[in-house]
């Protein structure tokens, strides 16, 4: 049987780098869930697929495959065997991609993509409903949450260290905001704080704290296991 840590929360957070860092510390495999609608956002613009008609949105993402492989300690995807990279981290993507995610059959085809990994092992898994829809009964949840001012700083450094960065700090500020007001009110699988998960602001703490926080919030045989 393989263990899930399930991180949700909005943008800017920390997920990805904590995710990632824990996931090498203690052999998970890191899952980008938020990496898989990017991808079906960007297949729906190289295809000219409406992504504000979610009938059009749906019907196309039927036709959408995506390999996953894990390598190097996550789980990489390819379409027809080549990795997007950062073609599916800009302004463009942001922008459509929380219309897309808010299409039921997409959610529920990443949703079955995401609970097929389990196969390759032990996850560490970081997205928006992965406490609350797609592994609901892991013991080891987890809410991040950070001010947007923390939050837009992070986003914009992350940008510019990628080479993509071209929107000043209030404009991913504002872009922030509008992905949480889209997220949080969609009608299938809203980002919400599940009852029972470990709420962790990250405004105030460094990467290194976040990681020793979620690590000593493990089941104790989950540790126990990885030494």
């Amino acid at each position: 049987m393989s263990y899930v840590i399930a991180i949700d929360g909005p943008s800017g957070v920390g997920k990805s780098s904590v995710a990632r860092a824990v996931g090498e510390r203690i052999g998970f495999l890191h899952v980008d869930s938020g990496a898989l609608y990017r991808i079906m956002t960007w297949q729906c613009l190289l295809h000219q697929v409406d992504t504000s008609c979610p009938e059009a949105v749906a019907e196309f993402s039927k036709s959408v495959e995506v390999e996953c492989v894990p390598e190097a300690g996550c789980i990489s995807y390819r379409i027809n065997g080549v990795s997007p990279g950062n073609a599916i981290r800009t302004p463009e993507i942001n922008c459509a991609a929380s219309p897309v995610a808010t299409v039921k059959q997409v959610r529920e085809r990443i949703t079955s993509w995401l609970r097929s990994l389990t196969c390759f092992g032990n996850l560490i898994v970081e997205g928006r409903d992965i406490t609350t829809a797609v592994f609901p009964d892991s013991p080891a949840r987890f809410y991040f949450d950070a001010s947007a001012a923390a939050r837009a700083q992070r986003r914009q450094l992350e940008e510019i260290r990628k080479g993509i960065a071209n929107q000043s700090m209030d404009q991913v500020k504002n872009s922030l905001l509008a992905r949480d007001r889209i997220d949080s009110t969609r009608q299938h699988a809203p980002l919400r704080k599940a009852a029972g998960v470990y709420v962790i602001d990250t405004t105030q703490l460094t990467l290194a704290e976040v990681i020793e926080v979620v690590i000593n919030a493990l089941p104790p045989a989950w540790k126990k296991e990885q030494q």
